[in-house]
């Protein structure tokens, strides 16, 4: 699994640092950082938000 993000789709709503916050951060502006692809016991995690992402600015790419 890899993670791509897109922080110029990003809108600041931070649901990806509280459903991931091992995964991902905010930067001063309020948008998305990718701190790490998912580990194994991180995947559910990291498809959970992405999916939650309200403006689809994570990517998650199986394989």
């Amino acid at each position: 699994m890899r993670i791509t993000v897109a922080p110029d789709r990003c809108v600041g709503a931070g649901q990806c640092v509280l459903n991931a916050p091992a995964l991902f951060d905010q930067d001063d502006d309020g948008l998305v950082t990718l701190l790490a692809d998912p580990t194994a016991a991180q995947e559910t995690t990291a498809r959970l938000a992405g999916a939650l992402c309200p403006s689809r600015a994570i990517t998650v790419h199986e394989g």
